[in-house]
């Protein structure tokens, strides 16, 4: 998936902005209620990923099922992945999905 594809994938979700809190190459994704869902690696680095919050449990399944997803750059190990963006895209999907519901304010 591509990084503007990935954007609207994020833009999508409901309540979803973006921001640039470290700078103008680092698009931040957060929920209605302020909280991270999902930090993009900068533009231009020949290895696209995200960084996602998981639940620590599916982390690790994923880690083991998927060799190119690791703990959460810069982030805390057990409830953050970073993940390729050319990982399957609806396995990609799923993530950001996920990683919405888990900070999303609870209706």
């Amino acid at each position: 998936m591509h990084d503007l594809e990935f954007r609207d994938v994020c833009l999508g979700l409901r309540g979803a902005t973006e921001s640039f809190p470290f700078g103008p190459e680092t698009p931040v994704y957060k929920a209605a209620n302020g909280k991270v869902f999902a930090i993009m690696s900068e533009p231009g680095d020949p290895a696209p990923a995200v960084t996602l919050k998981a639940h620590p449990d599916d982390g690790e399944a994923l880690r083991a099922q998927h060799p190119s997803i690791v703990p959460g750059y810069h982030m805390n190990k057990r409830h953050w992945l970073t993940v390729p963006l050319d990982v399957a895209d609806r396995l990609l999907v799923d993530l950001v999905t996920e990683s919405h519901r888990l900070v999303a304010p609870r209706l």
